[in-house]
């Protein structure tokens, strides 16, 4: 590489020191992709070794799509006097978990809307009966804004919700509801959702009852590269202060994905989705400036099974979930699904074992490769594409 900067980084990765904002900027903005690759490549198999990848079974109901917030970016929210709008009963959804664990679900993602007519024993009552009735399952419950409504409707502060929370049964909080942690971005597309802030402050109140949560972003709308860098540098704070209060409580994962445009009221200036490049590159920049944040999603539900595929090769360890249920991306005419076998072929074929795992990525089950000669490890040079076996297609670099 000819840049001073990049061979800066590189030296930087390579020493294992902490890159700047300015650094960061560079990676999203100007860093060949292929060199950006292998950098990223490179550090996940520093941190994990072996080849594998991670994954689990799981789904993603929502108990309700009235919300009072109706943010620019959102295609599944309606009104309460909406047609189509609906709360469902606890036994309602404890049936749709049933029916998951049926086929050996044992992370439930459940989210909703900013619905103040629900009190806060019915979110209570969630996860008490999901504990009671399916003791293998982790509840995975509720976004930062929604425990934000849990407490302006019941009067407790956060923290005494999260403790109610703790003590009904739960210890993961998903990180649903970041989008970009810009005030600047937030006051645009999502003006009554509350600032980064109001986010960053329930994950750090969780992180101190012990809670594990994972930091999202979603990109490809009104931001600017220094909106993702400020995004990156309040969760890798987070990240930092967390870890030292030693409380058990911290970010297991970072997962990045796209804007979905249709039938939301951002269509009109956003039309067209970000595309594979901008994926990749956001992939592995992330892995190299969250250095203390363990684990990078790949996700090949909101970005396609062939580039969710290909993303293992830019930095990421883990293949997300099987989603058997969603309806936020599918309400934004996005529709991606699969199956427990698919996952693992997809994996096999991107060059890894499969490896089951919970919720806080402890280890189930591992399927190994029948191939594991001749699969694929680390980028090993700037010229070098990213591989994938015995794929139908491929991939489509479109929206470049």
């Amino acid at each position: 590489m000819g840049s001073p900067l990049s061979n800066i980084i590189e030296k930087k990765i390579l020493r294992q020191e902490r890159l700047s904002v300015e650094e960061g900027l560079f990676l999203l903005d100007d860093a060949p992709l292929l060199w950006l690759g292998r950098l990223a490549s490179e550090e996940r198999f520093r941190r994990f070794p072996q080849k594998e990848v991670t994954f689990v079974l799981d789904t993603n109901p929502n108990y309700t799509n009235v919300c009072e917030t109706a943010c620019q970016f959102c295609a599944f929210y309606r009104h309460s006097e909406d047609p189509d709008a609906y709360t469902l009963s606890v036994d309602e959804v404890m049936e749709k978990i049933d029916k998951a664990v049926q086929n050996g679900v044992t992370t439930v993602l459940l989210q909703g809307g900013h619905n103040d007519a629900l009190p806060l024993d019915y979110y209570l009552s969630l996860v008490r009966e999901t504990k009671k009735r399916f003791p293998t399952v982790t509840p995975h419950f509720f976004s930062a804004s929604e425990i934000q409504m849990m407490s302006r409707v019941s009067g407790l502060s956060v923290i005494d919700v999260l403790r109610k929370l703790k003590e009904a049964g739960q210890t993961s909080l998903p990180g649903g509801g970041a989008e970009i942690l810009s005030d600047r971005v937030r006051d645009k597309i999502s003006p009554q959702k509350g600032g980064p802030s109001e986010w960053l402050s329930v994950h750090s109140a969780a992180h101190e009852l012990g809670f594990l949560s994972t930091a999202t972003m979603m990109y490809g709308h009104v931001e600017e590269s220094e909106d993702v860098a400020e995004h990156w540098e309040a969760v890798r704070q987070l990240q930092d202060e967390s870890k030292a209060k030693k409380m058990g409580g911290h970010f297991t994962a970072f997962v990045p994905w796209s804007f979905k445009p249709e039938n939301t009221a951002l269509e009109r200036r956003f039309p067209r989705r970000a595309g594979t490049i901008p994926y990749l590159r956001m992939i592995a920049a992330s892995r190299l400036y969250l250095d203390n944040i363990d684990h990078i999603q790949a996700s090949w539900f909101s970005e396609g099974k062939k580039v969710g595929q290909t993303a293992l090769q830019f930095g990421a360890d883990d293949f997300g979930g099987t989603l058997f249920e969603e309806n936020v991306h599918a309400e934004a005419g996005f529709v991606n699904t699969t199956t427990p076998s698919e996952v693992i072929t997809l994996i096999h074929e991107a060059g890894f074992d499969a490896v089951q795992r919970t919720t806080d990525y402890q280890r189930i089950k591992t399927n190994q490769r029948s191939d594991s000669g001749s699969s694929i490890g680390p980028l090993t040079g700037a010229g070098d594409m990213p591989i994938r076996k015995n794929t139908a297609t491929p991939i489509d670099f479109v929206s470049m």
